[in-house]
């Protein structure tokens, strides 16, 4: 298996985005903006906004594959958690290399993101959102892992 990101396929995009204003390819895939820089930056394929206290479930579009001894690690925006205290719900997200094309939920990437500021905060399409920083882990001599084949999303596996 190689490492890389692509999009959902379209009959998926059509199931999850179907609360969302945009098109299949205002979907990018996410990339590093410098040549030192670990993340790789997811963008919004939509224009929103986000109340104060509020929590919004965002697609993103992206699937992402990787080695099995890989995990994804998707981080808010610094600049966005810094500036407009807008944070993700779990604060980490882990992406496990067994999350790509499961069959559920095809390893469409889901982010929540809360407003903790008394103001609206509004994102526009093609804003960078959350950063993706891909990471190796090992695991104990004795492992005996409980499930073999992942099947669906946050929560799967108990």
């Amino acid at each position: 298996m190689k490492r890389f990101f692509e999009k959902i396929s379209k009959e998926k995009f059509l199931e999850d985005f179907v609360n969302f204003d945009c098109s299949y390819d205002d979907i990018l895939l996410p990339v590093r903006s410098t040549t030192d820089a670990c993340g790789y930056d997811f963008y919004l394929p939509f224009d929103i906004e986000i109340k104060p206290n509020e929590v919004l479930k965002i697609p993103t579009g992206i699937k992402v594959s990787m080695y099995d001894d890989e995990f994804l690690m998707i981080c808010v925006r610094s600049s966005i958690g810094f500036k407009y205290n807008i944070r993700m719900c779990n604060q980490i997200g882990i992406i496990d290399s067994g999350y790509y094309n499961n069959i559920d939920n095809e390893g469409n990437i889901w982010i929540a993101l809360q407003n903790h500021s008394d103001k609206i905060y509004k994102f526009k399409k093609k804003d960078r959102i959350v950063q993706g920083i891909f990471q190796k882990y090992l695991i104990t001599d004795n492992d005996n892992c409980l499930v073999t084949i992942r099947k669906g999303g946050l929560g799967s596996t108990n």
